[in-house]
This record gives structure tokens, C-alpha cells and sequence, in this order.
């Protein structure tokens, strides 16, 4: 089982409704990296931005970002984690993809549609949890408003890392950096937050605070700059931490309706 794992997080500021153009964007950023990066996390809705108007999206848009990420991840060698608009039939939803660099892939949509913005109105929210496999890590992807919901984020898998994918606005943004910081903690596992940064076509400003927290909540990167932020997560530590420190022993135990 491989005890590290190389994660690249890219902190950018996004073209409104533009895929082409933040395909190109990313691309040329993804071309950058070295060998050693293993997986690489994207900003919620990463080709659009925060978009309430998946109308202004070609309907087969989603599919071809999809085919974007498996071929940049076969080139590169890399898995691919980030979320976009995604039309089925009439129905739009926010999903993560998260693809190997085999191709193969999986997907999760959004659970809690972001109700102040009117993202209920908009996109269908979804009903599963996800864990994936990758290089002997257990990953939980989740995007942005999830954050807020303790309940549905709750480590009962033992999974080692929590991944959040946001558009986290500026004038909430201490929210963010806490509930980060607490999801870690609370359920033992390396917590890592992408925010994008800028302003969106609406004007809403983004101050990325992109961030990776260790199984006790220690911060192991921070960013409020468009860059790649870039850290290195370690099976060891969290079994030792586990092991030391049983709190997951405890935990309640329930199942969500």
C-alpha cells in the first residue's frame, strides 16, 4: 500500500460561462507539474463558474469536460477531481467527477443545493455519498455548501481524506476557513478545501483561501493567491494519530433517511 500521496490544488480565478476557455486555462496549468503530483483538485464548477444559467451551457458540454479530464489524466498520469454543469435529458445537476488516469471514473452530485443562491430552483441535488480508491487512500469528495452539513460529511467509513470543491464567496469566508479546519479534526481524516478566487460575471468576489488540514486540524498549506498550492499526505500519520488517539471509537452511530 503506497504510505504517501501528492495532491496539487490549483487556485484560479474563472472565465463566466466560458468552458473552452477554462479548459485552456487549466490545461496550461496541468502541463506545469512534475511527475510527482498524483492527484489534482479543481474548483466547483470549474468550466463556468458559479452559474445559475445552465442554459447558457451546451448541452453536451458536460460530457465533453468529462472526456477532457480522462485524457489530461492519461497524459499526465494523474487522477482529476473537480465539478461542472452536467445536463441528463432536461435536468441539470452540480457534479463531481473523479477520474483515474486509467479513464475510469466517479461521480458525485451535489447534496445541498445552495438555497440562498436559488441553486434548488436550478440543479437536482443528489442523494449519495461517495468514497473512492486512489493509491491506498479513501477519499469523500463533497462541494461547497456540503461544508455546512456536519451530519452528511461524518466519518463512518473511515475514510482519509475530506475534499471540498467550492466557489466560497468572500464575505463568508470565516466560515470556510472554520469549517475546514473542523471537519478534519472531528472526523480524523486530512481535510482539504479548493476555493477559486476573483469575481464571477455577477460580481461576487472569491478570496480562494485554498487549504489542507491534517488529521488534528494543523494546516499544512494555505493560499489567497491564484497559484498551485501543493501538499503531500501521509497514511502513517493518520494511522498513528488513530491509533493514539480513538475518538472515531466513539462516534455515534445512525443512518440518514
Amino acid at each position: 500500500m503506497q504510505q504517501n500521496i501528492n495532491i496539487a490544488i490549483i487556485q484560479t480565478p474563472l472565465v463566466w460561462e466560458n468552458p473552452k476557455a477554462n479548459q485552456k486555462m487549466f490545461s496550461e496549468k496541468i502541463a506545469t507539474l512534475q511527475d510527482e503530483v498524483d492527484l489534482v483538485v479543481l474548483p466547483e464548477m470549474f468550466t463556468t463558474g458559479f452559474t445559475m444559467n445552465p442554459h447558457h451551457i451546451d448541452k453536451d458540454e458536460g460530457s465533453r469536460t468529462l472526456a477532457w479530464m480522462q485524457e489530461t489524466a492519461r497524459i499526465k498520469k494523474i487522477a482529476i477531481v473537480g465539478s461542472v454543469v452536467f445536463q441528463e435529458q432536461e435536468v441539470f445537476f452540480n457534479r463531481l467527477f473523479a477520474v483515474l488516469p486509467d479513464g475510469s471514473y466517479y461521480q458525485y452530485d451535489k447534496r445541498h443545493t445552495f438555497t440562498l443562491a436559488g441553486e434548488h430552483k436550478v440543479y437536482q441535488a443528489g442523494i449519495s455519498k461517495l468514497l473512492f480508491e486512489y493509491k491506498g487512500f479513501t477519499f469523500c469528495p463533497l462541494i461547497c455548501y456540503d461544508l455546512r452539513f456536519p451530519v452528511w460529511a461524518r466519518n463512518v467509513e473511515a475514510y482519509d481524506v475530506l475534499l471540498y470543491v467550492a466557489n466560497w464567496p468572500k464575505p463568508r469566508i470565516n466560515a470556510w476557513d472554520t469549517l475546514l479546519k473542523a471537519r478534519a479534526i472531528e472526523n480524523m481524516a486530512y481535510c482539504i478545501g479548493v476555493n477559486r478566487i476573483g469575481r464571477d460575471g455577477l460580481g461576487y468576489e472569491y478570496p480562494g483561501h485554498s487549504a489542507v488540514y491534517d488529521v488534528l486540524g494543523n494546516p499544512l498549506g494555505f493560499s489567497s493567491i491564484e497559484e498551485i498550492l501543493f501538499a503531500s499526505l501521509s497514511k502513517t500519520h493518520i494511522n498513528t494519530q488513530r491509533e493514539k488517539l480513538r475518538f472515531l471509537e466513539d462516534r455515534d452511530h445512525f443512518n440518514l433517511l
